[in-house]
């Protein structure tokens, strides 16, 4: 039996085949990174309106700004957003929690 003809396995992974155990890790990685990356960018977001929302405050208490609709607007939009930042955390912990809880 000639096992020359069989090559490398790793060149089966280019035709669909089997595919090297590097890559699930690599594909882990990137997913959790995304994952991170897509979390960091929400709370920097949230914090942003957050921040719009106190300065339209102060303008407004300032008498730099006259209109209460946009105060009312950044107010809004950073409530919303803290809203939606407690409820994603809170779906995470809540993931976390049952994923401790699993028994192999």
């Amino acid at each position: 039996m000639n096992l020359q003809s069989i090559g490398n396995i790793g060149e089966l992974s280019k035709y669909g085949g089997i595919q090297p155990s590097t890559g699930v890790k690599e594909n882990n990685n990137a997913a959790f990174e995304t994952l991170f990356d897509a979390a960091a960018n929400m709370i920097k977001e949230t914090n942003q309106y957050t921040n719009e929302a106190e300065e339209a405050e102060m303008a407004f208490s300032l008498g730099l700004l006259d209109n209460t609709h946009d105060l009312q607007v950044a107010q809004q939009k950073a409530n919303l957003a803290l809203q939606f930042t407690i409820a994603v955390r809170n779906q995470v912990l809540d993931a976390y929690k049952e994923i401790m809880n699993l028994q192999f």
